[in-house]
């Protein structure tokens, strides 16, 4: 059996999120008079992230914790945009209602344009998703308000608007279950001293001082069929932007399983969805699909137990969840059958992956 992809190597939205991003949290809930020492403590971080003098500073911080801290912050503030619209956190619960609101629509360009109507009858201008598809491509992100050129003090809004491109084009991917290729992306704003991090992040041509901060990819990807439900997505709201910043981004030979994973989420407590249901969704027959992922050299079981893996990697990471409430989570009634099938995914128990967590965080 493949290791659990979710303890072996793999593609990060960088092998952590930079501390930046953390800071910009903290001084949202530190700016409403909130005390976030409590939050620091719960993530694991052990040092002031909004101080670079501080002892012990780091520049990055591990996926899990930066999403502890946001889990934290959406619940003090009550907001839960994921600082993807206009790169500030909006109103309390947009993006969730987003959410629901395009998780039924029948593909990928569907959803785009219901989103960008969403964020149109609700927000003002600096909140708005830009989308324009032409024959070729699509064309997703920002528009620019002020014309005006960017100055160097505007490196930290360019940074934001880099980031909440990436975790759009992450998201879009989320839903159709696997990666988007990207044809180009334009930035607003000047080069960053630091383009090979930009490069990595998008693994495209980049082109800076135009218009708009927009995405492009192919036109053909509108078409693709979303592959969530709303079981799916609860899931994945529950531990966002988790999910986005773990993702493998970058296409690959094994679309399909990609596909068939992303289907399976991470929450079984409610069971497992079945082949049946699964091929159903894909709008293929059973026998078809079977055929088509050995020739990915996968098959379904292998694929259940990467994702079950997976998904008890995400939940014992989560230090509020004791290893039994874990073993709910996935679905298991009996705790000592849980600690059985993680030794054999991991080879580890439970607890001594834990533990092991701790001492590298």
């Amino acid at each position: 059996m493949r290791r659990c992809a979710g303890i072996g190597n793999r593609s990060y939205m960088s092998d952590g999120v930079p501390t930046r991003f953390v800071n910009t949290l903290l001084r949202m809930v530190g700016d409403r008079g909130y005390d976030f020492s409590g939050i620091l403590a719960t993530a694991g971080l052990d040092f002031d992230p909004t101080d670079e003098n501080a002892a012990g500073y780091r520049s990055q911080v591990s996926a899990m914790q930066y999403s502890r801290v946001y889990q934290q912050v959406l619940h003090l503030l009550q907001d839960e945009s994921f600082g993807f619209a206009g790169s500030e956190l909006t109103t309390p619960g947009a993006f969730r209602m987003m959410c629901y609101c395009i998780i039924s629509c029948r593909n990928l360009g569907q959803a785009i344009q219901r989103a960008a109507e969403f964020y149109r009858t609700f927000f003002d201008e600096r909140s708005q998703l830009y989308a324009n598809f032409s024959e070729q491509y699509a064309r997703v992100g920002y528009r620019t308000l002020d014309a005006a050129p960017a100055r160097s003090g505007d490196a930290r809004s360019a940074v934001a608007n880099a980031y909440g491109l990436s975790l759009w084009h992450r998201f879009f991917g989320w839903l159709c279950g696997r990666p988007i290729a990207l044809k180009r992306v334009d930035f607003s704003g000047a080069p960053p001293a630091r383009l090979d991090k930009y490069e990595r992040l998008f693994g495209c041509p980049l082109y800076f001082g135009q218009a708009s901060d927009l995405l492009y990819f192919d036109s053909a990807c509108l078409g693709w069929p979303l592959v969530h439900t709303e079981h799916s997505l609860r899931d994945f709201l529950n531990t966002a932007p988790y999910q986005l910043l773990i993702m493998d981004n970058h296409p690959g030979e094994r679309s399909l399983s990609v596909q068939v994973k992303a289907m399976m989420g991470h929450d079984f407590s409610e069971g497992f969805p079945g082949f049946d249901t699964i091929s159903r969704a894909l709008g293929i027959s059973a026998p078809t699909l079977r055929r088509r992922l050995k020739r990915e050299g996968a098959t379904f079981q292998q694929l259940k137990d990467e994702a079950r893996c997976e998904a008890a990697v995400l939940w014992l990471d989560r230090p509020d969840l004791s290893i039994n409430e874990v073993a709910l989570q996935m679905g298991f009634t009996d705790p000592s059958a849980f600690h059985r099938s993680f030794k054999k995914w991991t080879g580890q128990t439970p607890g001594q992956f834990r533990a092991s967590r701790r001492r590298r965080d």
